[in-house]
């Protein structure tokens, strides 16, 4: 049975990760007859967003922990990610990944990513495994890859120069449909950089994931 590594970023869209988006590939996953092992970094999130509300609040919560409420406790630590057990990786988006395993969400291009994060990331790649980027996470790429990589966040402009200005090659895509870089083995989907329902943003991961586990 083939096995996945699913990485984490908080719960929640506008502070962690996607919770359809995460939701959606590990079903996928299942679906195809694969497992999956979810992981999370053990670090304190860059602030918490009422989803209700819109607004910053003064809590502090931890991406894990946060992680671990979207898979029923089932999340273990980054640090305890071994590449070789797996046979791929896949990262839903969420503004987690743009504000907690980077900092795209203030600088943009200028972006650093979290050390452990970009080791785990580049681990999948030195091995020439399979991986998928969904959504924002795309914007890691060029720093796991390095220049030339392609991929999509959908259409959108800003993060779009963004990522041609940190030498990625973005590909235009629909929500329904992925872009796969096969020099690198990573493919990407828009999903809800552009779905407006939770059965456009399936269309994509669904062949995302089916797309990683075809080529692991």
């Amino acid at each position: 049975m083939k096995k996945v590594a699913v990485l984490l970023s908080g719960a929640g869209a506008y502070d962690g990760a996607e919770i359809n988006e995460a939701v959606l590939t590990l079903l996928h996953i299942e679906k195809k007859g694969a497992s999956y092992e979810c992981f999370a970094p053990n670090i304190t999130q860059m602030h918490h967003i009422n989803h209700l509300s819109g607004e910053t609040t003064s809590e502090t919560r931890n991406v894990l922990q946060e992680s671990a409420r979207i898979v029923r406790g089932n999340a273990k630590p980054l640090s305890e990610l071994n590449e070789a057990e797996f046979d791929a990786l896949i990262v839903p988006g969420g503004y987690g990944v743009a504000k907690n395993f980077c900092d795209f969400a203030v600088k943009g291009a200028d972006m650093q990513v979290n050390p452990e994060v970009l080791a785990a990331c580049k681990a999948f790649a030195s091995a020439f495994k399979p991986t998928g980027y969904i959504c924002i996470a795309p914007v890691l790429l060029p720093h796991v890859y390095g220049k030339g990589v392609r991929a999509t966040i959908g259409n959108d402009p800003e993060v779009a120069s963004a990522f041609t200005s940190m030498g990625g090659e973005h590909v235009e895509c629909e929500v329904d449909d992925i872009v796969v870089c096969n020099t690198h083995k990573v493919a990407s989907t828009p999903a809800y950089m552009l779905a407006t329902s939770i059965s456009e943003a399936e269309s994509g991961i669904k062949k995302l994931v089916a797309h990683v586990l075809s080529g692991a």
